[in-house]
């Protein structure tokens, strides 16, 4: 989470991670990759206004001379965890970049929902 720092408010860092919270269907979260890897989906975004649904395999014929090609190389992990408070109240963690400290393993960057400090 680029620019976050010691004077960001709370506020601000909801309003961030708000921004990433929505429901997805489980039924369309893809549980292994497509044995043509062309064949996956393709969202090509025109215009701030206009965006529209093709298969990847098109993509030559879709970019045009001082287009931007945005490629995203992340890969998913299994990290989300449930839990309860000891109030009974559920807590959802989503691990997101394990972080390192004088070459360890030591801790997490991750999302909390509820958004609340758990203790």
């Amino acid at each position: 989470m680029t620019g976050i720092d010691k004077q960001t408010s709370k506020h601000q860092i909801d309003q961030l991670v708000s921004s990433y919270d929505y429901e997805l269907p489980q039924e369309q979260i893809a549980q292994t990759p497509l044995s043509e890897r062309d064949g996956s989906k393709l969202l090509v975004v025109d215009s701030p206004t206009h965006h529209s649904h093709h298969i990847f395999r098109e993509l030559p014929q879709l970019l045009q001379p001082g287009d931007l090609l945005i490629l995203n190389n992340t890969r998913v992990i299994p990290a989300r965890l449930y839990g309860r408070k000891s109030t009974g109240a559920p807590v959802e963690i989503l691990l997101l970049e394990e972080r390192e400290h004088q070459g360890q393993h030591q801790s997490w960057l991750a999302l909390v929902k509820p958004g609340r400090r758990l203790k």
